[in-house]
Formats: C-alpha cells, structure tokens, sequence
C-alpha cells in the first residue's frame, strides 16, 4: 500500500515542508502536501502519541528540534494548539531561530498572521491556513480534506500562495480579513456547540419518541402482541 507521504511524480515549484507539532493536523497536512509533489524535510514530536503518529503518517520523516526544522525547511506548518502558539512563535523569534524567508503557516482558527508578528518582523513569511474540518490523525484524513474550507487569512502578497497551498492540499479557501478573524472563529465555535446540542437533544427526543425500544424490539424479533407473524 502506497505511504501517505508518496508525491505526485513532479511539481513546479516544490517546496521543503517541515512541521513543527506532529499532533492530529500537522501530520495530515503535512502528508497532503508531500502527496502534492512538495518534499517534507523534518518534524518535531515530543509525546510518545506524537511520535508515533509522525512514523505512521510521515514515514522516514527525521524527527528534529524547532530551529533545525525552520533551518531545513522553505515551509513550516506551526500546528500546536491555539493556546500554545503565542508562546512558540515569540519563543522562536526570541532564540533568533531561522525565520527569515521561511514561510510560516498556522493553523489555528483563532489567530490571523498577527500571531505572527514577532518572527514577521525578522523576515518571515505569514499565513494563517485553518482547515474547517475534524482530524483523526489518520491517512483517511487526506481523502476528507477534498472540498474542505480553509479559513485564510495572509498579506496581499501572499495570498496566491496561500490559495495555491490550500487547493494543493485538496481545500477550498475563503479569504478572512485579519480584523474579521475572531468573528470567524467565534462563529464557527458557535456553530459546532449548537449542533451538538441539537444531536443530542434529537436523540433525548427519538428515546422519548419508543425509536430506541422498537430498534431493540426488531433485533429481538416480531411482537407477539399483534405484530407481524
């Protein structure tokens, strides 16, 4: 069976990926981009979980610091959750890790490129990339992202390459502008909330409703009270 990190044969403006975070979401884009054509260089993982999602998604992908990741990398995915990523990008400026040139992608739904401001004013290259979609971790991921909506948000400048990155990787962008970013955020925070309230409210109603008794009854067989014989 083909690695989830197999190429496309050719690409015409390949490009050294490294992930910086090898949780659910890092692995998976950074395997659709290998899938693109793109060569991935590096990955940090700290957790054993980490690890071995890196070895099953990103096979043969060396295992490395943050600044060794950026030194290889034209690319670097940050994918740590929202919480963290402050902290990582005022941590990689503040080290005088090897930012200049290097385009810097996030994925948070949260933050634009603003989050990035520390490692952008050392010459980084910002992109805010949020795929709307939950990750398992797993190579199935990479058929789901077809289609998916990435909420992004860059400098006018790099937008044809976040709109390239993001079709390479089998997504649709929509454009947010940085000041409209946490109303995107919040809206889809809101819409996730209600829609689990409404299943499980839905399913509180079908218990009430007997669908669960009758689904049981089906599997037991006919009612003997006047139903089929």
């Amino acid at each position: 069976m083909p690695s989830p990190v197999d190429p496309s044969p050719s690409h015409p403006a390949r490009l050294r990926v490294g992930v910086i975070g090898a949780g659910k979401v890092g692995v998976v884009l950074g395997a659709a981009l290998a899938r693109a054509g793109h060569k991935l260089v590096a990955v940090t993982a700290v957790s054993d979980a980490s690890v071995r999602r890196a070895a099953a998604m990103l096979p043969g992908v060396p295992i490395r610091r943050p600044s060794a990741v950026l030194a290889d990398a034209d690319l670097v995915l940050l994918t740590v959750p929202d919480d963290a990523l402050p902290g990582l990008v005022n941590g990689l400026a503040a080290t005088d890790a090897p930012v200049e040139g290097r385009i810097l992608a996030h994925t948070s739904g949260r933050y634009g490129v603003g989050v990035l401001d520390s490692t952008t004013r050392r010459g980084a290259l910002p992109l805010a990339l949020h795929p709307v979609m939950t990750f398992a971790g797993r190579s199935d991921d990479l058929n789901r992202l077809s289609g998916i909506s990435f909420g992004v948000t860059a400098p006018a400048a790099l937008r044809p390459v976040a709109e390239v990155l993001v079709i390479e990787m089998g997504g649709e962008p929509v454009f947010i502008d940085e000041d409209r970013r946490g109303l995107y955020h919040a809206a889809l925070a809101s819409g996730a909330n209600h829609l689990v309230t409404l299943v499980v409210q839905s399913a509180e109603l079908l218990g009430m409703a007997g669908a669960g008794q009758r689904a049981g009854a089906r599997r037991r067989g006919p009612d003997r009270a006047g139903g089929p014989r």
